[in-house]
């Protein structure tokens, strides 16, 4: 039997000049390759110039028997009804993560200085790796994909933005509200923007959502911080107006 030859290396662009400043990690859906996403590639390196942007190839190949080759998938295909599907998830998050981590220390960049981004099976895999490592990422751009097991927990420090088709036939928007549900009660921090009549595909109108996205949404914890401050500055404000307590 003929040996597969080993997945490539992420294809990696970085600034023309200056020290990067962020760093995003573009996921790719199953059975497709780095070129599925480089239109959003394209998007990001325009609007954030000082930013890496990371394009990492899935880490399995299918059978050359039952595809074509040149598709990768971030989990390995197996039997389609596979019971053990979170398993399989499960085992392929890890490297993930450790592919992440070692971007982050090699151009010395934090976890929030980290945006994960992934269509289909690639979107997955972006939100079940924040979920893993609540450190990982400052924001998870989620493309037509959902988690493989629905959230318990949050992670704090990660703004999750879901994208999707109102025409999607694969994943639902009905599914992607209910999960957008369960976010709230768990008091996530997320956004849903939906376009109509777009199916399941990595569409410029919600590429294009996702810039302003990007671009001009605050972190709920952000604001709270800036709440919080403000709060305690007023007080600061009303108590020196006072001139200190008063004696009765």
């Amino acid at each position: 039997m003929a040996k597969q030859p080993p997945v490539p290396d992420p294809l990696i662009f970085v600034p023309r000049q200056g020290k990067p400043q962020l760093l995003f990690v573009l996921l790719h859906g199953e059975s497709a390759d780095p070129q599925q996403v480089a239109p959003l590639a394209d998007a990001i390196k325009l609007a954030f110039p000082m930013a890496i942007v990371v394009l990492p190839y899935g880490f399995h190949q299918p059978s050359w028997q039952d595809e074509q080759p040149g598709g990768y998938h971030w989990i390995d295909p197996g039997n389609p009804e596979d019971e053990n599907y979170r398993a399989r998830v499960a085992a392929s998050v890890n490297p993930l993560i450790e592919l992440i981590r070692t971007l982050q220390e090699k151009f010395g960049l934090s976890g929030q200085q980290t945006a994960l981004a992934g269509f289909s099976q690639g979107a997955s895999m972006a939100l079940e790796a924040s979920h893993a490592d609540h450190g990982l990422a400052g924001r998870v751009l989620a493309f037509s994909g959902l988690y493989a097991t629905m959230p318990a927990v949050v992670p704090p420090a990660t703004l999750l933005h879901f994208f999707h088709g109102a025409n999607d036939q694969q994943v639902s928007v009905q599914e992607v509200e209910s999960t957008l549900s369960q976010l709230a009660s768990l008091q996530g921090d997320a956004t849903l923007d939906v376009a109509s009549r777009i199916g399941h595909e990595l569409h410029e109108a919600l590429i294009r959502q996702a810039i302003v996205r990007l671009q001009t949404c605050v972190p709920l914890r952000s604001w709270e911080d800036a709440m919080s401050t403000l709060q305690e500055d007023q007080l600061r404000e009303k108590q020196a107006g006072q001139g200190g307590p008063t004696l009765h």
